[in-house]
């Protein structure tokens, strides 16, 4: 039987004003969304008319209390973003939910069950952004951030006793028979017992087990530790690169990581962040942009680059057609490591002046493209096909125009060239990117022999990306 032909997947990265930082200032662009669920309803309804695989919320457990960027910048305050998409679950039905949570300042039991809760609530739908965070530990009983390394270490057990809990009881451990009167099967059930160097977790866990077995592993570190968590955990890859050359060898680097997992690459979707400002026409797509750049404060943007990847100068003061004066030794961050190598590396490579600077990276970091349909749709189709990416992570630069003019005019685009879905394939999350559901390591199904399930080869797959933790056989 021949394989469907693969398919673009495009996610939405949700901020409730859009990411061109100023654009919230633009007459069209709701600045409301933080407290009207209804703007949240109305974006996800639309993405999903546009047949999006996954609408994502970034999350931050700080708020700046920078002057510039607080006056400035939509950057707070926030919903937390499980509590949203548990809303929005009863307002879709098919999109998947994907919510930032942190590794370093939540614990693993409440992970767990809240993920677990949320992939029913919605029929299967949830997604889980593992993220170590950028900062907060004032928020959480520390002085300063937790080290980039500790993060990690913490981030892979984390992931393990979250799995863990995932498993700890088998889909049918719950008959609730009235006739016999048994409502739970204990030797379907089991305790995890993980002790390790930053959790001890009992279990089982509290909620059921997921509809889909695991929510969806999202992850965006970019990092050598991202790259490599993202190998063994992660299933859709957040990534920035402006520069195509650097998407594949982060696409390549990241596929061929995750053999040594006995990890299938085609289950691993690498989606860099693109910006697209979209018309019917260039001249018309290059209006909508200068609408929007008119509303921005170059000292602000400058400002909150320059603090965002710790450059160490302050490019606000600098006249824009100044070139950039990058230090030789750049500080060393404890936050974004990957987003300041980028931002380094396009200046050392470039030579640019803080004008074009400012220009180029409107998009936080990400890729802004400014054009029509058919032009947006061969970019994409160039990095689709070229193993640069398998799909994208669309911010989008105001909303909610920016939202219904990508739905209305580039994914009918895609659509045509067959590049892209013109339903949805299934009921869950896991159902539409094509990936089966993740089979329970301890429980097979009591009709399934060995070697009998199609599962079986997901099933070594699994184990091969989690560490076993000590465990109980069963609860006695």
């Amino acid at each position: 039987m021949s394989q469907p032909a693969r398919k673009l997947r495009l996610g939405a990265y949700m901020s409730g004003s859009g990411v061109q930082g100023d654009s919230w200032r633009h007459p069209d662009t709701d600045t409301d969304a933080y407290s009207q669920f209804a703007r949240y309803r109305h974006y996800a309804q639309v993405l999903e008319r546009g047949f999006f695989d996954a609408l994502f919320f970034f999350d931050n457990l700080f708020m700046s209390t920078d002057p510039v960027s607080l006056a400035h910048s939509p950057g707070a305050p926030r919903w937390d973003p499980v509590v949203l998409l548990a809303g929005l679950a009863g307002a879709t039905q098919h999109i998947g939910l994907v919510a930032s949570v942190s590794t370093t300042y939540s614990e693993p039991y409440n992970v767990a069950r809240a993920f677990a809760s949320l992939d029913h609530l919605s029929g299967g739908r949830a997604g889980w952004n593992l993220v170590t965070s950028t900062g907060g530990g004032e928020n959480f009983n520390r002085d300063d951030h937790v080290d980039h390394a500790q993060r990690y270490e913490r981030a892979n057990e984390f992931y393990d006793v979250v799995t863990g809990l995932w498993d700890s009881h088998a889909d049918d451990a719950f008959p609730r028979n009235k006739t016999t009167g048994q409502w739970a099967e204990p030797t379907r059930i089991r305790k995890l017992d993980h002790r390790g160097k930053h959790f001890r977790v009992r279990g089982p866990l509290s909620a059921p087990r997921p509809v889909q077995g695991w929510p969806v592993i999202a992850q965006a570190g970019s990092s050598e530790a991202g790259r490599e968590l993202a190998a063994r955990a992660g299933e859709l890859l957040y990534t920035a690169a402006q520069d195509i050359e650097d998407a594949r060898a982060f696409y390549t680097d990241v596929k061929t990581r995750a053999l040594k997992y006995g990890r299938r690459p085609e289950h691993i979707f690498i989606l860099p962040g693109v910006s697209p400002i979209v018309g019917r026409t260039q001249a018309e797509a290059e209006d909508i942009y200068d609408a929007l750049l008119a509303h921005r404060d170059p000292a602000v943007v400058l400002h909150s680059l320059a603090s965002y990847a710790s450059l160490g100068i302050d490019l606000g003061s600098l006249p824009l057609d100044s070139k950039v004066p990058l230090p030789e030794q750049v500080p060393e961050t404890n936050t974004h490591k990957s987003r300041q190598k980028l931002l380094v590396d396009w200046i050392r490579r470039e030579q640019p002046t803080v004008r074009q600077l400012y220009t180029r990276f409107t998009g936080g970091g990400h890729r802004v493209l400014v054009g029509t349909p058919e032009s947006i749709a061969d970019d994409f189709q160039h990095w689709f096909e070229t193993g640069a990416a398998d799909g994208f992570n669309i911010m989008f630069p105001s909303a909610p125009v920016g939202i219904t003019s990508f739905v209305d005019l580039v994914v009918p685009e895609l659509q045509r060239r067959g590049l892209f879905r013109t339903r949805y394939e299934g009921r869950t999350f896991r159902e539409n990117l094509g990936v089966p559901a993740v089979p329970n390591r301890h429980f097979p199904p009591r009709d399934a022999s060995p070697g009998s399930s199609a599962s079986d080869a997901l099933a070594a797959e699994v184990s091969a990306t989690s560490q076993p933790a000590e465990t109980t056989a069963a609860i006695a």
